[in-house]
């Protein structure tokens, strides 16, 4: 059974055509691979610098609080 109507693949592939779907856009799939690959690592870094950010805010608030408290 074939869906592209060849009973057998035993012919010159020239012959065939393309035989998987987007055949030539390797190179930019690769390149938007690659762009969407570095885009996430630098929203993610973004991302979790302000997470520290903020527990680092967090923590001198607690210690400002703590010498206020023994200060007292």
């Amino acid at each position: 059974m074939s869906t592209i109507g060849y009973e057998s693949w035993a012919v010159d592939l020239k012959d065939v055509g393309a035989i998987y779907p987007f055949q030539g856009s390797e190179g930019i799939m690769v390149f938007l691979g690659l762009v969407f690959w570095i885009g996430w690592h630098v929203l993610q870094m973004r991302q979790e610098e302000a997470e520290i950010e903020a527990e680092l805010k967090a923590e001198n608030r607690e210690e400002a609080a703590r010498k206020l408290i023994d200060d007292y």
